[in-house]
C-alpha cells in the first residue's frame, strides 16, 4: 500500500509539468496593434509620441516606418526624427549611428545639412557638462573627442551647405567650441602650475596660445607663462610674456604687481 502511495506523487508531478507546459504553448505573443496600420498612420502616431516627449515609444514606430516604407522620402524622414528621439533619450552613441547610416546611406538627399548639423548637435550636448562644469576640481584631462567631433560636423555644414538654414547657427557654435577648448586648455595649465608642475604647465598654456588665436583665454594662458617661467627662474622670458601681455592687452589685471600673482582665471565668476 505504501508503495502504490509512493508512485502517485510522481505520476502527479508529472501531470503538472505537463499542464504547465501545454499552458506555455498556448500562450501567444502579443498581437501588434500596427500591424494593419498604413504609413501615414505610423508617422502621424509616431510624430505624437515624438511631441509628447515619449521618446521610448516614438523610436519602434519609426523603425516599423522605415520598414514599411522602404525607399521613400517618408522612410527617411522617419530615419531622421529617429534620430532626434534618440538624442532626446539621452541615447547619443545610437543617435549618432543612426545619423551615420543615413548620411552614408543618402547623400543627396536634401536634408543632408540637417543630418549632420544634428551630428554636431548631439556631440554638442553630450559634452556640455566638460565646459559648463569646469571649477576648481583635481583633473588634469578629460576626453575632448565629443567637442572635436562636434566642431568638425558644424566646420562640414558651413563649408558644404553655406546657404544652409543651419549655417550661422553653426558658425556660431564652432566659436564657442573654440573658446571652450582654449578655456579647457588654460585650466589644465593652472592645475599643472598650482600642483607645481611648472614645465607642464608652461608647454599646456604655449599650446593655447599658438593652437586658439584670438580667443579670450590666450590672456590667460600668457600669464600663466609668465607665471611658470618666474617659478622656473627664467627671468628673461618671464619679462618678454609680460611684454606681450603689454601689448595685446594694455589694459590686463595681470601688468599689475598684484595681478602677476592673480589665481583666479579670467572666466571665474565666484
Amino acid at each position: 500500500m505504501l508503495r502504490a502511495k509512493l508512485s502517485v506523487v510522481p505520476a502527479l508531478a508529472l501531470l503538472a509539468s505537463l499542464s504547465i507546459l501545454v499552458g506555455g504553448c498556448s500562450t501567444s505573443a502579443p498581437a501588434d496593434k500596427t500591424a494593419n496600420w498604413t504609413p501615414d498612420r505610423l508617422y502621424s502616431e509616431a510624430k505624437d509620441e515624438l511631441g509628447s516627449g515619449a521618446y521610448d515609444k516614438a523610436v519602434p514606430l519609426y523603425e516599423k516606418l522605415e520598414g514599411r516604407a522602404a525607399g521613400t522620402p517618408l522612410a527617411q524622414q522617419a530615419e531622421l526624427e529617429k534620430a532626434y528621439a534618440q538624442y532626446k533619450a539621452g541615447e547619443q552613441a545610437q543617435a549618432l549611428a543612426t545619423l551615420d547610416r543615413f548620411i552614408r546611406l543618402h547623400p543627396a538627399s536634401p536634408a543632408l545639412d540637417y543630418a549632420i548639423y544634428m551630428k554636431g548637435i548631439v556631440n554638442f550636448n553630450d559634452n556640455l557638462g566638460l565646459f559648463s562644469s569646469i571649477t576648481r576640481q583635481d583633473l588634469s584631462e578629460r576626453d575632448q573627442k565629443a567637442a572635436k567631433d562636434s566642431f568638425e560636423s558644424f566646420k562640414e555644414v558651413v563649408s558644404r551647405f553655406p546657404s544652409s538654414r543651419y549655417a550661422a547657427d553653426s558658425r556660431a557654435r564652432m566659436v564657442y567650441i573654440v573658446n571652450s577648448l582654449a578655456r579647457y586648455e588654460v585650466h589644465v595649465a593652472r592645475y599643472y602650475y598650482t600642483r607645481g608642475a611648472y614645465v607642464a604647465a608652461l608647454n599646456r598654456a604655449q599650446a593655447t596660445v599658438t593652437e586658439y588665436r584670438d580667443v579670450p583665454a590666450a590672456e590667460e594662458a600668457l600669464h600663466i607663462m609668465a607665471q611658470s617661467y618666474d617659478a622656473l627662474g627664467l627671468t628673461q622670458l618671464r619679462d618678454d610674456t609680460q611684454r606681450v601681455i603689454a601689448k595685446n592687452y594694455p589694459n590686463s589685471d595681470y601688468l599689475s604687481p598684484s595681478g602677476f600673482k592673480k589665481s583666479d582665471p579670467w572666466w571665474k565668476l565666484w
